[in-house]
């Protein structure tokens, strides 16, 4: 398992295991938009090196919620840096209430992402596109 040391400036410690040609993601920290921006550069450089089918991200960083205006500014922000090649599915156990806007935004740039409160649901549609 790959471990990714602390951002400069933002809480988030990764670890990633690739299994089969899922990329496997787990985030932890304190959630602000620069957290998440640092979790999601760290992302792109495993995509790139690794060349996973899809990623799993759990996301267990504790906090705020960003905004839909922050999630937009980072969604543009990954047009054209690999995710496009893979499917995404990011779980965030302690709830999607105001997430759609994610999906939304995600859609709008090409990339095929969903958010889900549990990995179970989150692992059956990574399959489906298999």
């Amino acid at each position: 398992m790959l471990a990714a040391p602390l951002t400069e400036g933002a809480d988030c410690r990764m670890r990633f295991q690739l299994v089969g040609a899922c990329l496997r993601v787990w985030a932890e920290g304190t959630s602000s938009f620069a957290a998440t921006v640092a979790c999601w550069q760290q992302v792109i450089e495993q995509v790139r090196t690794l060349a996973p089918r899809s990623v799993l991200l759990l996301d267990e960083l504790r906090g705020r919620d960003l905004t839909a205006a922050e999630w937009e500014s980072l969604v543009q922000a990954t047009r054209g840096q690999g995710l496009e090649r893979v499917r995404i599915a990011h779980v965030k156990p302690q709830g999607t209430d105001e997430l759609e806007y994610c999906e939304i935004h995600a859609r709008e740039v090409g990339l095929d992402a969903r958010v889900f409160a549990d990995e179970a649901s989150a692992l059956l549609w990574l399959r489906d596109a298999t």
